[in-house]
């Protein structure tokens, strides 16, 4: 919605408004994608035009997507996943997500899913059986070894200091 309202401001008009992605129909003037560049950074937004970045946003996206809104295991292993969803060569999307990020994409997906785990600890509405079972974990002993090596601290560990810092009645 602020996007389309900051399109319309600029007399601008759109074929598609998503997540991440727009079309404008208009061919913009560098004084016109100036405009509209410092009116998406005065809302936190960035406009990526470089076609690498457009595509290293859309994997982003895509993980994420998968990682925090999708509840359904996929049927293959991730870089089919992405292959078929963004329709380019894994490796292709590899090597581009790499070189603009400077991480690779497995490193991007299980950090999403460790943020993920975090999280369902501190709502404290499933378990960690309930939850690794959610992000498609092989086991809660493969949950906890993965978090521990990305956080340093145990799951069990983690939600009990999350548990201290909040205090009893809530409040941090």
């Amino acid at each position: 919605m602020v996007v389309k309202y900051e399109l319309e401001k600029l007399g601008l008009h759109h074929t598609k408004v998503e997540l991440g992605e727009t079309e404008i129909m208009e061919d913009l003037s560098e004084e016109l994608r100036d405009t509209l560049s410092a009116s998406l950074k005065n809302i936190g937004l960035e406009l990526l035009d470089d076609k690498k970045h457009i595509m290293v946003e859309k994997i982003k996206t895509t993980i994420i997507d998968l990682v925090h809104y999708n509840d359904e295991q996929i049927k293959t292993n991730l870089s089919d996943y992405l292959a078929e969803k963004l329709n380019h060569n894994y490796t292709y999307l590899s090597n581009l997500f790499s070189e603009v990020k400077g991480t690779t994409i497995e490193k991007f997906y299980l950090a999403n899913k460790i943020e993920r785990v975090k999280e369902l600890l501190i709502y404290d509405e499933l378990n960690l059986t309930e939850i690794a079972w959610k992000l498609h974990y092989s086991s809660v002993a493969h949950l906890s070894n993965q978090f521990k090596k990305m956080t340093g601290l145990t799951p069990s560990h983690f939600k009990n200091l999350r548990r201290k810092q909040i205090g009893p009645t809530g409040n941090m």
